[in-house]
């Protein structure tokens, strides 16, 4: 059996982009996960529970468990998920970051393009 080609698409619009945010809680994340896939602005979200997160917020040292919410996507949705994350985030400042792989399969990068292209 041969190796899955990888792609490397040549639009900056295709890229596959991987977006990242910490949420307080399971339903919390749950919720932002749903809209983010009823809305076609990603075509898979993972959640991983029990993260620890310790950070200065107003000069106090925080410590809070909280789940890590990934998002596959397209770079050319950027803007309109992080508008909907910022919009549906219960943080004053969520933490919003967005990766680019350089290699992904060509199979699952054509299944997040059509997912996120859906009308």
């Amino acid at each position: 059996m041969s190796p899955t080609p990888i792609n490397t698409p040549l639009s900056a619009q295709n890229h596959l982009l991987v977006v990242v945010t910490a949420l307080p809680d399971v339903d919390a994340a749950k919720g932002l996960a749903r809209v983010l896939i009823d809305e076609n602005l990603a075509a898979c979200v993972q959640l991983g529970s029990n993260i620890q997160s310790i950070y200065r917020w107003e000069g106090k040292l925080c410590e809070e468990q909280e789940v890590l919410l990934s998002a596959k996507t397209l770079a050319s949705k950027w803007q309109e998920i992080l508008s909907v994350i910022q919009k549906n985030h219960p943080y004053e400042l969520p933490e919003i970051l967005a990766f680019s792989p350089e290699q992904y399969s060509q199979q699952y990068g054509d299944w997040v393009q059509a997912e996120v292209n859906k009308a």
